[in-house]
């Protein structure tokens, strides 16, 4: 709580506080990806915000593809952390779109050689 003084330099003092608000935890799963056209579209190395992906490491731009739904939540160029993910924990940027067909997912782009993962319960937050 962090009070707030009305009116200084006038003699009057009103107190009053607020409390910051945490934003609210969504938990979602969490599964991986390639720039392989089988699991994007025919151009894999565009995301769907029009990014463009390191075709020899495309890991390295840390980039999240998430479901539909939450893309009211997190817009592209949104910077999200990644908890409760094991060796994918971590601040990742959004910078593609999921088939219609999930719901709170998100996919994670590794590189090609990379072991693929799904995990549960896994959460993603705005930064």
């Amino acid at each position: 709580m962090f009070p707030l003084l009305a009116g200084i330099g006038s003699g009057i003092k009103i107190a009053s506080t607020f409390t910051a608000v945490k934003p609210p935890v969504i938990t979602v799963t969490l599964t991986t990806y390639t720039v392989d056209p089988s699991q994007t579209d025919n151009t894999p190395l565009i995301t769907a915000s029009g990014f463009k992906l390191d075709n020899l490491n495309p890991r390295r731009h840390r980039v999240i593809a998430i479901s539909r739904d939450l893309k009211t939540r997190f817009k592209f160029g949104s910077r999200v952390r990644i908890t409760n993910a094991g060796r994918f924990n971590g601040v990742y940027v959004v910078r593609d779109l999921m088939n219609k067909r999930f719901r709170r997912k998100i996919d994670i782009l590794i590189n090609p050689k990379d072991k693929h993962t799904k995990l549960t319960n896994v959460i993603i937050n705005k930064i």
